[in-house]
């Protein structure tokens, strides 16, 4: 789909069949968690499903290829799970998970995963540095939520998001990986609350930034990258 949303008249004018038969096709995608079906607006949108496919597409993009020996490197410095994740155009996708495999407490991120657009660390990181009009609803969520403005600032200042929430004793710090001018992925580093700290300062959190910043530079990145926090 071009727009994110449709409804029933518009899906069945682009398919110029009849509204039974695009009722009927509908119907069947959204049992099989291609199409998912919005009661209170009445219109469709892609599936988990199709956004779990479209990321194992993902997983051949170049980014990905491209971030793989800083990921695994980054797992050997800091002896946790490190993921990276792509802008989904309305949230984060895991594409690559690095998992370690040393610990007696292993934390495994699934590729395919949808992440939080405010709650993840990964999510805040998109949100401060892609433009406001590319993430659905951000405008409208910093004017009821100025703590979370507040936060994409400090992530802007210092190239981390490390205040994310901690669910389950899991907590997570990201970073951006820049092309050019542009945020084509995010980085992060996946552990316990104890094993991860809330620090822009931590050697953990150096080592993210240390990483993100050689692939940007790799990537040709022209955004200005801070590597001390």
């Amino acid at each position: 789909m071009s727009r994110p949303h449709l409804s029933l008249n518009e899906i069945t004018t682009r398919l110029g069949a009849s509204k039974a038969t695009a009722h009927r096709y509908t119907k069947a995608l959204r049992a099989a968690n291609l199409l998912r079906y919005d009661e209170r607006t009445a219109l469709y949108s892609l599936g988990p499903q199709v956004l779990t496919l479209a990321a194992a597409a993902r997983a051949a993009l170049p980014i990905v290829s491209a971030a793989e020996p800083y990921m695994d490197r980054l797992v050997k410095t800091v002896g946790q799970t490190v993921v990276l994740s792509i802008w989904d155009g309305e949230a984060p996708t895991v594409v690559r998970s690095a998992d370690n495999t040393d610990h007696l407490i292993r934390i495994s991120v699934r590729v395919g995963s949808r992440l939080d657009l405010t709650a993840s660390a990964q999510g805040r990181v998109f949100c401060a540095h892609l433009p406001a009009d590319q993430v659905p609803g951000l405008t409208r969520i910093l004017r009821r939520s100025p703590d979370l403005a507040e936060e994409l600032d400090r992530i802007r200042e210092h190239g981390l998001s490390v205040n994310s929430p901690s669910e389950n004793g899991v907590h997570t710090i990201a970073a951006p990986v820049f092309e050019g001018d542009t945020i084509i992925a995010a980085m992060a580093i996946v552990g316990t609350t104890v094993s991860v700290p809330r620090d822009t300062d931590s050697p953990m959190a150096r080592a993210l930034l240390e990483t993100t910043r050689a692939l940007s530079q790799r990537l040709g990145a022209n955004h200005p990258l801070n590597a001390t926090g």
